[in-house]
């Protein structure tokens, strides 16, 4: 298992369009990618799910991925978090 921590910076923070993008780019492995927030919980692979957990500029969140191909999609998730939040 992989764990990502990462404070978003965006203005809107995670809202629909980077949103979308982190979706697609995760539905591309087999890997489980969770995310948590406080008490909340979401599958990342799920856009609304992913935008129901209300994460905002500043806010720190934590990413669990597991499964055969986690390597490789916690390289492409850094990646995406980076370039769009």
């Amino acid at each position: 298992m992989k764990e990502i921590e990462f404070t978003v910076n965006d203005p809107n923070g995670i809202h629909a369009r980077p949103a979308g993008i982190l979706v697609k780019a995760l539905k591309a492995f087999n890997s489980k990618v969770t995310i948590y927030k406080g008490d909340k919980n979401a599958d990342m692979k799920k856009l609304l799910a992913l935008m129901g957990m209300g994460v905002k500029q500043g806010d720190t969140v934590k990413i669990q991925i597991e499964g055969d191909d986690e390597e490789t999609c916690a390289a492409e998730l850094e990646k995406a978090l980076n370039d769009n939040f």
